[in-house]
């Protein structure tokens, strides 16, 4: 893939003193398009197993790809076509709180305007659809 990217930075004189910042602080430019309408998957930290991993945010966000990948599934996606959209698409994946001990929460939040069907939760169930099929390792 080729591409191009603009960079601009400031040098504050004295910035760590002043603002007492470790590392860098940055304000992201507008990336369209922006959405608006998520559909967001939790995950704590315990794994498929039940075992407890003490406020570990790696194992929760996992559960919470894990359960995204899951409700993909019921719409007529393979594993590893949910897989690689959610690798793809713009999610919004946030720490959502490390205060509960032993649990840590995670949550990943899918836009729902990246389909064409949707996606939510509805009375009735999902209606499975046939996506096609994606090359398996």
């Amino acid at each position: 893939m080729s591409g191009a990217i603009t960079l601009k930075c400031s040098l504050i004189k004295n910035g760590t003193e002043l603002y007492g910042s470790k590392g860098p602080i940055f304000l992201p430019g507008p990336v369209e398009p922006r959405f608006s309408r998520y559909l967001t998957f939790e995950g704590i930290s315990v794994d498929e197993q039940g075992k407890q991993f003490h406020l570990d945010a790696h194992v929760s966000y996992r559960m919470a790809c894990l359960a995204a990948i899951e409700q993909l599934k019921k719409f007529g996606y393979s594993g590893e076509q949910a897989y690689l959209l959610l690798s793809a698409a713009p999610v919004e994946g946030k720490i959502a709180g490390i205060v509960d001990v032993p649990n840590c929460c995670a949550t990943v939040g899918l836009p729902l305007d990246i389909f064409d069907f949707d996606i939510r939760p509805v009375e009735g169930g999902p209606v499975k659809r046939d996506l096609g099929a994606c090359a398996t390792c």
